[in-house]
C-alpha cells in the first residue's frame, strides 16, 4: 500500500486509513458504477468522499503501474494544480494504491473533503426557466475563461462536472470534479471554444457563452460564436449518431 496525504491533513493519517478500510461497509453511498464507488463520510469533524476506483484489467495495470499515473494519484495530483491556479474543486486530501508484489497495481482510492452543492450545470442545460439561467451561464463562463488562461484543458468538461453554489446576490461559485482526464497546455482559441462542446449548449446558450467569452479575451464575438457553434453542432451530431447505430445494432 502507498499513501500520500496533504500536509494539512497528516496527522489525520489512521483515521484515513480507517476509512478506507471500512469503505464497503461504511458512509453513505452517492455513486455506484461498473468500476467506481463514491461515498461519502466523516473524517475529523468534517464530511469527505472517498472514490474507490476498482482493480484495472493486466493491461491497464500493467500502463498505471510503470507508464503513467493512476486515476487516484492525477485526481490528487490535479486537484493541487487547480487549487494553485485559483480554481475551486474540492479540497485533496490522500490517494491510497494497493499494489500486488510485483508492483502491479490493485485498487486505488482518492479522498477529498465535500461540497455541499446546490445544483450542477447538467441541471442548468436541461431546463430553459432555470431561474437566472444566464447570469449564471456568463459566470460558468467566466469560470472556464479562468481555467483556460490556467493553462487546464479539462477533457470532461461535461454538465454533470462542475458543482455549483449559490451565493449571495446572484453570485455563484463553481467547483470542478472527476478531474483524472486534464492536459496542461496552452490553448488556442479554437481549442477554447472546443473545450465547450460536451456542455450539450442550446443556440439560445451558446450565444450567451460566445458573447461573455469575447469580453474576457478581447476576441471577436462573432468569430467565437461561429467556432463554438460548429464545434458543438459538430459533437452532438457525433453522440446522435453513436446513440442511433447502437439502437440499430441491438434491434438487430
Amino acid at each position: 500500500m502507498q499513501i500520500i496525504i496533504h500536509p494539512q491533513y497528516i496527522h489525520q493519517e489512521n483515521s484515513i486509513l480507517q476509512l478506507v478500510a471500512g469503505f464497503f461497509v461504511e458512509g453513505d453511498l452517492i455513486v455506484k458504477g461498473s468500476r467506481n464507488t463514491i461515498k461519502s463520510n466523516i473524517l475529523g469533524d468534517e464530511k469527505v468522499n472517498i472514490k474507490f476506483f476498482d482493480k484495472p484489467g493486466l493491461l491497464k495495470s500493467i500502463i498505471y503501474s510503470f507508464f503513467r499515473s493512476t486515476k487516484a494519484k492525477r485526481s490528487f495530483d490535479y486537484a493541487n494544480y487547480l487549487l494553485a491556479h485559483n480554481i475551486p474543486t474540492p479540497f485533496p486530501i490522500a490517494y491510497i494504491e494497493n499494489r500486488n508484489r510485483f508492483g502491479l497495481l490493485g485498487d486505488s482510492y482518492y479522498i477529498c473533503q465535500q461540497i455541499d452543492y446546490d445544483f450542477t450545470i447538467r441541471e442548468l442545460i436541461h431546463d430553459p426557466l432555470f431561474g437566472e439561467r444566464n447570469v449564471i451561464l456568463e459566470q460558468f463562463t467566466a469560470f472556464t475563461y479562468k481555467m483556460h488562461e490556467g493553462k487546464v484543458n479539462f477533457l470532461d468538461h461535461s454538465p454533470g462536472n462542475t458543482l455549483v453554489v449559490k451565493k449571495d446576490s446572484g453570485k455563484y461559485d463553481f467547483y470542478l470534479i472527476d478531474l483524472n482526464r486534464m492536459k496542461f497546455e496552452d490553448l488556442s482559441i479554437e481549442a477554447r471554444m472546443d473545450n465547450f462542446k460536451k456542455m450539450w449548449l442550446s443556440k439560445t446558450m451558446v450565444k450567451v457563452v460566445a458573447k461573455a467569452y469575447a469580453k474576457l479575451s478581447n476576441q471577436s464575438e462573432e468569430k467565437l460564436h461561429a467556432i463554438l457553434l460548429e464545434k458543438t453542432t459538430q459533437f452532438k451530431r457525433k453522440i446522435t449518431k453513436k446513440k442511433y447505430l447502437k439502437r440499430k445494432i441491438g434491434k438487430k
